[in-house]
């Protein structure tokens, strides 16, 4: 008998949690391959986000807008979101073993925001611990301190999201402040064993300007925390929002050119970031 059922508390309930897709032979989600297991909801509100079906949290039917053989655009409906147990994801997650260990790979929990859906997620980064599964969190930093604490301890590796260092373009573009976030990471950085690369989209003229870029470096360099990807912008967010019939904050931006991307990394590795464009 388990503990709680001999203390009279009963069995102990597994989670279930509400994921919107599973992804295998990610290689943009951390380090090797991966599979990568999108949570379902989300507290902010990027314009710019891949994923904008991963916004509202519970299981959804969106209507997809197609075109078919030249005639008017039409629409079906689809359902957005399913429940899983930890059990049938861990299941997805140990077919590709052998490609994690190749690569030095694992599990990569995204979203959407995977920390809306704490207990779910702990107990996937349990079992994968368990099982010898290198894991990795993608978040936005933007929950309890206590979560993202229970979070950080439990996961190998912490993908943190940094959009906009002024709080007022923050709230702008994103639709919330960035306070919380910023304090969580702070926080963070004051663990001894830091596993946490920070993660900026370069959004065109919004996030990837000089001015954005400094100052994340002036935040993050007195901080230790000196590894950072550069996300370039794609035209994902603007067809899924298409797709979908979305509103977006920012369609028809251009993407940015090789040259562009290099001179944004230059920002960080001129002041000894270890710095990658991609995930």
């Amino acid at each position: 008998m388990a503990a709680q059922e001999a203390a009279g508390k009963g069995p102990v309930v597994a989670p279930i949690g509400i994921i919107f897709d599973l992804k295998k032979y990610a290689i943009h989600d951390g380090p090797g391959i991966r599979t990568t297991v999108f949570f379902k909801g989300c507290p902010l509100n990027c314009g710019w986000c891949h994923n904008p079906e991963s916004h509202k949290p519970g299981i959804e039917q969106l209507q997809i807008r197609q075109s078919t053989m030249g005639n008017p655009v039409c629409a079906r409906e689809t359902t957005v979101g399913c429940e899983a147990t930890v059990d049938t994801v861990m299941a997805e997650i140990l077919q590709d073993r052998v490609f994690y260990d190749q690569s030095g790979g694992g599990a990569t929990f995204s979203g959407g925001e995977p920390l809306l859906q704490a207990e779910f997620l702990l107990a996937l980064l349990e079992e994968c611990r368990r099982e010898k599964i290198h894991t990795a969190v993608d978040t936005s930093g933007h929950a309890s301190l206590d979560t993202i604490q229970r979070v950080y301890q439990a996961a190998d590796l912490l993908l943190y999201d940094l959009k906009l260092m002024d709080n007022v373009l923050h709230r702008q573009y994103v639709g919330v402040s960035n306070e919380l976030i910023l304090s969580n990471l702070e926080a963070l950085a004051a663990h001894d064993n830091l596993r946490i690369v920070a993660r900026l989209p370069l959004i065109p003229n919004i996030t990837d300007t000089d001015e954005n870029l400094l100052a994340a470096a002036d935040f993050l360099e007195p901080l230790g925390l000196l590894q950072v990807n550069l996300l370039s912008y794609n035209k994902l967010s603007e067809d899924k929002r298409e797709r979908y019939g979305m509103r977006g904050h920012h369609p028809n931006l251009n993407v940015q050119d090789r040259e562009v991307l290099l001179r944004k990394a230059s920002i960080f590795s001129a002041r000894g970031f270890a710095v990658s464009v991609g995930g």
